[in-house]
Protein backbone atom coordinates (compact mmCIF):
# COMPACT_ATOMS: atom_id res chain seq x y z
CA UNK A 1 0.00 0.00 0.00
CA UNK A 2 1.58 3.83 -0.99
CA UNK A 3 2.07 6.07 1.58
CA UNK A 4 -0.17 8.86 2.10
CA UNK A 5 1.01 11.88 0.97
CA UNK A 6 2.70 13.99 3.83
CA UNK A 7 0.48 16.98 4.66
CA UNK A 8 1.61 20.19 5.12
CA UNK A 9 0.22 24.36 5.37
CA UNK A 10 0.13 26.56 3.07
CA UNK A 11 0.30 29.50 5.67
CA UNK A 12 2.97 31.48 7.16
CA UNK A 13 1.72 31.04 11.04
CA UNK A 14 2.65 27.39 10.10
CA UNK A 15 5.52 25.71 12.59
CA UNK A 16 6.24 21.88 12.67
CA UNK A 17 7.73 20.28 15.98
CA UNK A 18 9.15 17.44 13.81
CA UNK A 19 10.19 14.22 16.10
CA UNK A 20 12.46 11.39 14.74
CA UNK A 21 13.35 7.78 16.40
CA UNK A 22 16.29 5.62 16.26
CA UNK A 23 15.49 2.22 14.35
CA UNK A 24 18.14 0.58 17.08
CA UNK A 25 17.39 -0.95 20.58
CA UNK A 26 18.43 0.97 23.40
CA UNK A 27 17.96 4.61 24.94
CA UNK A 28 21.28 5.57 24.59
CA UNK A 29 22.20 4.86 20.94
CA UNK A 30 23.04 8.89 20.19
CA UNK A 31 26.23 9.60 22.42
CA UNK A 32 27.67 12.73 23.12
CA UNK A 33 29.34 12.07 19.59
CA UNK A 34 26.58 11.33 17.67
CA UNK A 35 24.87 14.41 19.39
CA UNK A 36 27.59 16.46 18.75
CA UNK A 37 27.46 15.54 15.22
CA UNK A 38 23.90 15.49 14.22
CA UNK A 39 23.65 19.31 15.76
CA UNK A 40 26.40 20.15 13.28
CA UNK A 41 24.14 18.95 10.73
CA UNK A 42 20.89 21.08 12.01
CA UNK A 43 22.67 23.99 12.41
CA UNK A 44 24.83 23.86 8.95
CA UNK A 45 21.28 22.51 7.26
CA UNK A 46 19.07 25.11 8.59
CA UNK A 47 21.41 27.67 6.85
CA UNK A 48 21.18 25.76 3.56
CA UNK A 49 17.29 25.72 3.54
CA UNK A 50 14.58 28.50 3.99
CA UNK A 51 13.77 27.07 7.19
CA UNK A 52 13.49 29.25 10.68
CA UNK A 53 14.32 26.93 13.22
CA UNK A 54 13.35 28.07 16.93
CA UNK A 55 14.14 25.18 19.33
CA UNK A 56 15.67 21.57 19.13
CA UNK A 57 16.64 18.78 21.77
CA UNK A 58 18.85 15.53 21.10
CA UNK A 59 18.01 12.87 23.11
CA UNK A 60 19.66 9.11 23.34
CA UNK A 61 16.90 7.39 20.79
CA UNK A 62 15.67 10.58 19.19
CA UNK A 63 15.70 14.16 18.70
CA UNK A 64 12.88 17.07 18.68
CA UNK A 65 13.17 19.81 15.87
CA UNK A 66 10.74 23.27 15.84
CA UNK A 67 10.77 25.09 13.27
CA UNK A 68 9.31 26.97 10.10
CA UNK A 69 9.75 26.88 6.49
CA UNK A 70 9.92 30.40 5.27
CA UNK A 71 8.22 31.74 1.86
CA UNK A 72 10.35 31.17 -1.32
CA UNK A 73 9.71 34.47 -2.81
CA UNK A 74 11.58 36.20 0.29
CA UNK A 75 15.06 34.92 -1.64
CA UNK A 76 16.46 36.04 -4.44
CA UNK A 77 18.58 34.34 -7.24
CA UNK A 78 21.73 35.63 -5.49
CA UNK A 79 20.53 33.77 -2.19
CA UNK A 80 19.82 30.90 -3.64
CA UNK A 81 23.28 30.14 -5.64
CA UNK A 82 24.83 31.41 -2.30
CA UNK A 83 23.40 28.73 -0.43
CA UNK A 84 24.33 25.92 -3.64
CA UNK A 85 27.65 26.94 -2.58
CA UNK A 86 27.41 26.42 0.93
CA UNK A 87 25.59 23.11 0.23
CA UNK A 88 28.67 21.89 -2.01
CA UNK A 89 31.50 23.81 -0.62
CA UNK A 90 33.89 26.32 -1.91
CA UNK A 91 35.76 23.53 -4.12
CA UNK A 92 33.12 21.94 -6.44
CA UNK A 93 32.52 24.10 -9.28
CA UNK A 94 29.14 24.96 -10.23
CA UNK A 95 27.38 26.39 -13.39
CA UNK A 96 24.42 28.12 -12.71
CA UNK A 97 21.73 28.09 -15.09
CA UNK A 98 17.97 29.39 -14.73
CA UNK A 99 16.26 25.38 -14.24
CA UNK A 100 18.95 24.43 -11.79
CA UNK A 101 18.38 27.52 -9.77
CA UNK A 102 14.62 26.72 -10.02
CA UNK A 103 15.04 23.28 -8.96
CA UNK A 104 16.90 24.12 -6.28
CA UNK A 105 14.83 26.56 -4.93
CA UNK A 106 12.11 24.48 -4.79
CA UNK A 107 14.09 21.86 -2.93
CA UNK A 108 15.43 24.51 -0.18
CA UNK A 109 11.52 25.11 0.39
CA UNK A 110 10.69 21.30 1.47
CA UNK A 111 10.56 20.75 4.97
CA UNK A 112 10.35 16.56 4.17
CA UNK A 113 13.66 17.48 2.40
CA UNK A 114 15.25 19.60 4.73
CA UNK A 115 14.86 16.77 7.54
CA UNK A 116 15.74 13.93 4.89
CA UNK A 117 19.16 15.69 4.52
CA UNK A 118 19.35 15.92 8.28
CA UNK A 119 18.87 12.13 8.48
CA UNK A 120 20.62 10.34 5.30
CA UNK A 121 23.78 12.68 6.53
CA UNK A 122 23.80 11.08 9.79
CA UNK A 123 22.85 7.99 9.18
CA UNK A 124 25.63 7.28 5.86
CA UNK A 125 28.19 9.04 9.11
CA UNK A 126 27.33 6.90 11.58
CA UNK A 127 27.56 3.75 9.68
CA UNK A 128 30.65 4.45 8.55
CA UNK A 129 32.00 4.99 12.03
CA UNK A 130 30.90 2.31 13.05
CA UNK A 131 31.00 -0.40 10.12
CA UNK A 132 27.56 -1.16 9.98
CA UNK A 133 24.59 -1.39 7.08
CA UNK A 134 21.29 -0.85 7.61
CA UNK A 135 18.46 2.01 8.48
CA UNK A 136 19.55 3.83 11.53
CA UNK A 137 16.56 5.60 11.42
CA UNK A 138 12.82 4.08 12.21
CA UNK A 139 10.01 4.77 9.61
CA UNK A 140 8.65 8.33 8.74
CA UNK A 141 9.48 11.52 11.10
CA UNK A 142 6.35 12.54 12.71
CA UNK A 143 4.98 16.27 12.63
CA UNK A 144 2.89 18.28 14.26
CA UNK A 145 1.76 21.79 13.19
CA UNK A 146 1.74 24.50 15.38
CA UNK A 147 0.79 27.72 14.65
CA UNK A 148 3.34 30.79 15.69
CA UNK A 149 2.72 32.72 18.95
CA UNK A 150 1.60 31.47 21.85
CA UNK A 151 1.47 27.91 20.76
CA UNK A 152 4.48 27.71 19.47
CA UNK A 153 5.99 29.09 22.95
CA UNK A 154 4.03 26.18 24.73
CA UNK A 155 5.87 23.74 22.32
CA UNK A 156 9.46 25.32 23.01
CA UNK A 157 8.28 24.89 26.38
CA UNK A 158 7.95 21.65 26.26
CA UNK A 159 10.46 20.77 23.94
CA UNK A 160 13.23 22.41 26.09
CA UNK A 161 12.12 20.17 29.07
CA UNK A 162 12.41 16.87 27.70
CA UNK A 163 16.07 16.44 29.60
CA UNK A 164 14.49 17.31 32.90
CA UNK A 165 11.60 15.17 32.33
CA UNK A 166 14.20 12.54 31.46
CA UNK A 167 15.88 12.72 34.97
CA UNK A 168 19.27 13.98 32.85
CA UNK A 169 19.59 17.20 34.60
CA UNK A 170 17.96 19.82 37.06
CA UNK A 171 18.07 22.88 34.46
CA UNK A 172 17.75 22.55 30.80
CA UNK A 173 20.40 25.08 30.02
CA UNK A 174 22.46 22.43 31.61
CA UNK A 175 22.11 20.20 28.75
CA UNK A 176 24.09 21.37 25.72
CA UNK A 177 21.89 19.74 23.16
CA UNK A 178 18.77 21.73 23.18
CA UNK A 179 18.53 24.74 22.32
CA UNK A 180 18.42 26.35 25.61
CA UNK A 181 21.60 24.93 26.81
CA UNK A 182 22.56 26.03 23.07
CA UNK A 183 21.02 29.78 23.55
CA UNK A 184 23.23 29.76 26.72
CA UNK A 185 26.34 28.59 26.19
CA UNK A 186 26.59 30.91 21.97
CA UNK A 187 25.17 33.79 23.45
CA UNK A 188 21.23 33.80 22.27
CA UNK A 189 22.21 31.17 19.23
CA UNK A 190 20.79 33.56 17.01
CA UNK A 191 23.24 32.38 14.28
CA UNK A 192 20.79 29.92 13.61
CA UNK A 193 18.22 29.98 16.14
CA UNK A 194 15.28 32.45 15.92
CA UNK A 195 13.21 34.01 19.17
CA UNK A 196 10.74 35.41 16.70
CA UNK A 197 7.57 33.41 17.99
CA UNK A 198 5.02 36.70 16.91
CA UNK A 199 4.00 37.17 20.33
CA UNK A 200 2.98 40.28 20.41
CA UNK A 201 4.53 41.06 23.85
CA UNK A 202 7.77 40.48 22.64
CA UNK A 203 8.03 42.75 19.63
CA UNK A 204 9.76 45.07 20.71
CA UNK A 205 12.20 42.68 22.81
CA UNK A 206 15.88 42.56 22.27
CA UNK A 207 16.91 38.80 21.73
CA UNK A 208 18.38 38.59 25.11
CA UNK A 209 15.58 39.90 26.54
CA UNK A 210 13.38 37.35 24.81
CA UNK A 211 16.31 34.90 25.71
CA UNK A 212 15.05 35.26 29.25
CA UNK A 213 11.49 35.63 29.01
CA UNK A 214 11.58 31.82 26.98
CA UNK A 215 14.00 31.25 30.26
CA UNK A 216 11.19 32.42 32.73
CA UNK A 217 8.48 31.15 30.88
CA UNK A 218 10.56 27.27 30.86
CA UNK A 219 11.02 27.62 34.18
CA UNK A 220 7.37 28.08 35.25
CA UNK A 221 5.68 25.84 32.78
CA UNK A 222 8.39 22.79 34.45
CA UNK A 223 7.99 24.10 38.13
CA UNK A 224 11.73 25.15 38.03
CA UNK A 225 13.68 27.63 40.43
CA UNK A 226 12.89 29.54 42.97
CA UNK A 227 9.04 28.56 44.74
CA UNK A 228 7.76 32.21 43.05
CA UNK A 229 8.89 31.35 39.62
CA UNK A 230 8.47 27.86 39.33
CA UNK A 231 4.65 27.76 40.14
CA UNK A 232 3.75 25.06 37.68
CA UNK A 233 4.83 21.45 36.73
CA UNK A 234 2.44 20.30 34.01
CA UNK A 235 5.13 20.08 31.41
CA UNK A 236 7.37 17.70 33.90
CA UNK A 237 5.26 15.27 32.47
CA UNK A 238 4.59 13.71 29.07
CA UNK A 239 2.19 15.86 26.89
CA UNK A 240 0.51 13.93 24.13
CA UNK A 241 -0.96 16.70 22.67
CA UNK A 242 2.93 17.95 21.54
CA UNK A 243 4.24 15.26 20.03
CA UNK A 244 0.78 13.04 18.82
CA UNK A 245 -1.54 15.93 17.80
CA UNK A 246 -2.05 16.46 14.13
CA UNK A 247 -1.94 20.55 14.90
CA UNK A 248 -2.08 23.02 17.82
CA UNK A 249 -2.67 26.60 17.58
CA UNK A 250 -5.84 28.92 18.14
CA UNK A 251 -9.22 27.54 17.07
CA UNK A 252 -9.36 29.46 13.92
CA UNK A 253 -6.14 28.12 12.71
CA UNK A 254 -6.87 24.32 14.00
CA UNK A 255 -10.18 24.65 11.94
CA UNK A 256 -8.63 25.98 8.92
CA UNK A 257 -6.07 23.54 9.41
CA UNK A 258 -8.54 20.38 9.91
CA UNK A 259 -10.95 21.75 6.98
CA UNK A 260 -7.24 21.68 4.63
CA UNK A 261 -7.13 18.22 6.05
CA UNK A 262 -9.85 16.77 4.94
CA UNK A 263 -9.90 18.11 1.42
CA UNK A 264 -6.34 16.89 1.30
CA UNK A 265 -7.61 13.52 2.11
CA UNK A 266 -10.75 13.49 0.25
CA UNK A 267 -12.52 12.89 3.73
CA UNK A 268 -16.01 14.41 4.43
CA UNK A 269 -16.40 13.07 8.70
CA UNK A 270 -15.38 16.52 10.05
CA UNK A 271 -13.14 16.77 13.14
CA UNK A 272 -12.90 19.82 15.60
CA UNK A 273 -10.11 20.65 17.69
CA UNK A 274 -10.16 20.35 21.52
CA UNK A 275 -8.82 22.71 24.27
CA UNK A 276 -6.04 21.95 26.11
CA UNK A 277 -5.83 21.80 29.47
CA UNK A 278 -2.64 23.38 31.50
CA UNK A 279 -1.12 25.76 29.19
CA UNK A 280 -1.18 29.08 30.02
CA UNK A 281 -3.14 30.31 27.11
CA UNK A 282 -7.67 29.18 27.02
CA UNK A 283 -7.87 29.61 23.46
CA UNK A 284 -4.90 26.96 22.95
CA UNK A 285 -6.41 23.42 21.20
CA UNK A 286 -5.30 20.90 19.42
CA UNK A 287 -6.78 18.88 16.53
Amino acid sequence: MPRIPRFFMDDPRAAYHIISRTALPGHDVLGPEEKDYLLHLIQWLSQVYFVEVYGFCIMGNHFHLLCRILPEDQFSDEEVKRRIRLYYGRKRKIYFYEELIKKWRARLGNLSRYVQDIKQRFSRWYNRRVDRRGYFWADRFKSVIVETGEALLNCLAYIELNPVRAGIVGKPEDYRWCSLGYRSRRGTGKDFLSLNLELTSWENKTEKERFELLREFVYGKGGLGEPEKGTGKFFRHRVKYFTESLAIGSRGFVDKTAAKLRKFLGIKRERKGKNIKGVAYKDIVFL
